[in-house]
This record gives C-alpha cells, structure tokens and sequence, in this order.
C-alpha cells in the first residue's frame, strides 16, 4: 500500500466532499460503474468488478483537440475487457481542459484516484499508466508524485518532455517552409489563432504536395521527415518497406509529413502557445547537418538526394542560412516548469514504445532514458519495443504483458523478463488472439534532447 492512500490530508478530505458523484450503473454484470464530476470541471470513470484483485490502474488518456472530452480509464475496449475479468479496478478522467493541458491533467487524476479511495477503499497496488500524451502524464505523475502510486508504465509516450518535444517539432516545418515555400508567409510560432493554424497548415501541405510530384521535392520531403525522424514504415496499413526501397519509405513519409502539418505543427503547437504564453521553442544555434548526421533515416536522404541530382550539402548550407527562430523567455520558463522531466524516477516505470511510430517517434525513449540516466534512476526504468508500424498501435496482449511485467517488479523488487523473448511470450499467454511482437531494438538519440538535468541542450 503506498504512502498516498494510507495518508489523508484535510485539503483532500474538503475536495472529496465537494466530489459530484453520479449514480453508479452496472458496465457488466459483474461490475460497478460509476461516473462522476470532480470540483475542476473534470469528469472521471470507475470500473470495479465484483472479484477485484486490489489493484487500481490509473489511466491518462492522450491529446483530446476537443470540444468533445471525455473521460476515459483504459486503451481500447479490448484491453478493458480482458482486465476486467482478470479483476483489476480501472479508473480515469477527462482533465478539465482540453489540449496541453498538463497543468490540469495532473491533479484531475489524482483527485480521481482520491474519489476512488474515498468510495472503495484502499488499494493494495496503483499503477499509473498512459498512452501518447497520457504516458506523458504519467511520468509527471510518476516524478512529482511518487507517494500516490506504485508503478507507472508509459505507452508511446511523450517522454522527452514538452520543449524537447516543440523543438524537434519545429525542425521539420522550418525545413518545409525554408526549401519548399520560401517565399510564403507561414507563421511557424507565435500563431494568431485556430483559423491561422489552420491556414499555415493548408499552405505548408499544398507546397508538399506540389513537391512530391519531382524527384527534387521528394528529396527534400525526406530530408524534413529526417529531422523528425519519421520512419519509411509508419502505419499499419502500409507495407512495410524493403531496406533500400527509399521511393517506397519517402512516399510512406510524404503521408506522415502532411499528418504531422494537419495535426501537432500548427493547431497543436496553438493551443500549446495559448497556455505557455508565448512561443516556448527556438531554432537558434541548430547545425542542421549534425541533426541529420543523428537521424534514423540520413542514409534514405542521401540516396534521395544522390537520385534526384541535388545538392544535399547546399540545401543544409540554406538551413544554416536561414532566419532562425528565438523562443520566448516566460514561454519556455513556463513549458520547462510545467512540462519536462528531472529523470528522478524512485518508483519502477515501464515505457513501450512502437518502432514505427511517426507522430511520438521512438527515439523519445532515448531522451527519457537521458534524463533517468543522469539523475541516477536508471535502475527504476527499463524500456521496450513493438515491431509495428503507428503510434500506440499495440495490442491487448502486448499492453497486458507490459502490466504483468511491472507486477512483477513491484512484488519481487527486482526487474526480469523485461527482455523481448520473455515479454512476447508473456504476451501470448495473457491473449493467444491478438499479436504478441517484442523486438530487439535499441532507438537512435533523439534530435533534440532537453530536460532539467541538462537545461543547457536543445541543440
């Protein structure tokens, strides 16, 4: 039983009291289903079926853009299922605001898990655990509150932290912007609002989308997703690539560069912008030929670059050339504050990422395991990998697996089968239907690292 649970302040008996609490209803016939109101505005959701085995699961959903904001406690209804029948309470909420919305999303959930105590008693176990955003959540739940939970695990998430994050999400749209549409007047940061964030994003795809008709626009189509570090395989759907297919690997990239325009570049980086007050990331000091010298895909580039006649070295002269952009002091201050990670870990955390992920690439592990390695935690973190393609694509197995493997951390104080034998076979023995696909494999470093054991990065 953690400290949290055991513990109550006033200050968290006065919130419970002014909880909104909806009449439970029945998920199954098995299961008490409550929805509630927290003070914030938050809703949340309670699913405890009748043979529960003591431990609570902590959900953080991912980025809701909104106005629709629901409250969520598990993955998918697959997932949901198969725990509820093994037992295990699942619990979450909707934060109160939609977007960046660190801020809120925190203390929601740990309101949430309060309601919960207040309602079914104390857990024996609590795990925080998210995708996406929501694994970002979860490591700022699992940093700044340890005492509340046992164990965190974060699937695809954002752990290289909120300016780590719009830094390297700048990169590929100031390459766009620079090469493809020099002449246009695309707000990159400091953007009016949601109809301008719109417009930026339409103007920035037509110009990729008249480039990818030429070998030269290709070229540069992948040497902006190199920056970013978009893979040749980044959806499902997709067929997966030869080795050397770079047409095929730059078409898969030309789909996830115009995805990442439609949905983090601008409207996104909006909203961010709203909260933080400002622009919080910059460009200053960038040597964009060392960036692509670190890319997972710099030897796609070059051979794009070599087919279609073009100078690759002339192009990142024109990078190194071009304005660059400053953020803004009280932005960043307030993005570093709210929104990066110390590495201070002092409670076991799993994260798991896909390889082929365009949206949270994987190399956003290697950034975590940066900022644990510094803050000597590195024996609290272990990291691992799916061979699929898109972000958070990960099957009821394989998210059981990573849950049994924590488990199994916490009640033997030691971390085995995190290798990925022992993981997918751990997989096919929670869920023989759905895919079981743990691989070898070791991400490349993020482009961009920043968090506050190394304020000085960034570049």
């Amino acid at each position: 039983m953690t400290t949290g649970t055991r513990a109550r302040t006033s200050l968290v008996a006065a919130l419970l009291l002014a909880v909104t609490a909806l009449p439970a209803s029945a998920a199954a016939a098995d299961t008490t289903h409550v929805d509630g109101r927290l003070p914030s505005g938050a809703t949340y959701l309670m699913d405890v079926p009748a043979n529960w085995n003591g431990t609570v699961l902590l959900f953080s959903h991912g980025y809701a853009s909104g106005p629709a904001n629901p409250a969520q406690n598990a993955p998918d209804d697959a997932t949901k299922a198969l725990l509820l029948q093994r037992g295990y309470a699942l619990i979450g909420s909707s934060y109160a605001t939609t977007g960046w919305a660190v801020t809120d999303a925190v203390p929601d959930q740990l309101a949430t898990l309060s309601a919960f105590t207040e309602r079914f008693g104390a857990a024996s176990r609590t795990i925080a655990w998210g995708r996406s955003y929501g694994g970002f959540v979860t490591t700022a739940i699992a940093e700044r509150h340890p005492d509340r939970i046992d164990g965190s695990i974060s699937l695809c998430g954002l752990v290289q932290g909120g300016v780590a994050n719009w830094n390297n999400t700048l990169d590929p749209v100031f390459a766009l912007k620079t090469l493809l549409a020099p002449d246009s007047d695309v707000p990159l940061v400091n953007i009016a609002d949601q109809t301008a964030a719109d417009a930026a994003a339409n103007t920035l795809t037509a110009a990729v989308d008249s480039a990818q008709t030429t070998a030269e626009g290709r070229a540069r189509i992948a040497l902006a997703a190199a920056l970013h570090n978009i893979p040749g395989w980044n959806q499902p759907t997709q067929p997966r690539p030869a080795a050397t297919d770079w047409d095929a690997q730059q078409a898969n990239q030309y789909e996830a560069v115009k995805g990442l325009l439609k949905i983090a570049a601008f409207n996104r980086r909006q909203e961010s912008e709203v909260r933080a007050g400002g622009n919080p990331s910059w460009n200053t000091g960038v040597d964009y030929a060392k960036l692509l010298g670190r890319s997972s895909v710099r030897k796609e580039v070059t051979e794009l670059y070599k087919k279609a006649g073009l100078s690759l070295r002339a192009d990142l002269a024109t990078l190194n050339r071009a304005p660059r952009i400053s953020a803004d002091p009280a932005a960043l201050a307030w993005m570093s504050r709210t929104s990066t990670f110390t590495g201070r870990l002092t409670k076991p955390q799993l994260s798991v990422h896909t390889i082929g992920d365009a949206l949270v690439p994987v190399q956003t592990e290697s950034a975590l395991k940066r900022a644990v390695t510094a803050a000597r935690s590195g024996s609290e973190l272990r990291q691992a990998y799916t061979d699929n393609a898109g972000h958070c694509t990960f099957s009821p197995a394989e998210q059981l697996a990573a849950l049994h493997t924590l488990e199994d951390r916490l009640t033997t104080g030691r971390w085995t089968g995190t290798d990925p034998a022992s993981l997918t076979f751990r997989a096919t023995k929670a869920d023989p239907t759905t895919p079981a696909r743990y691989v070898p494999y070791r991400p490349t470093p993020y482009p961009r690292p920043y968090d506050l054991a190394h304020p000085a990065d960034g570049r």
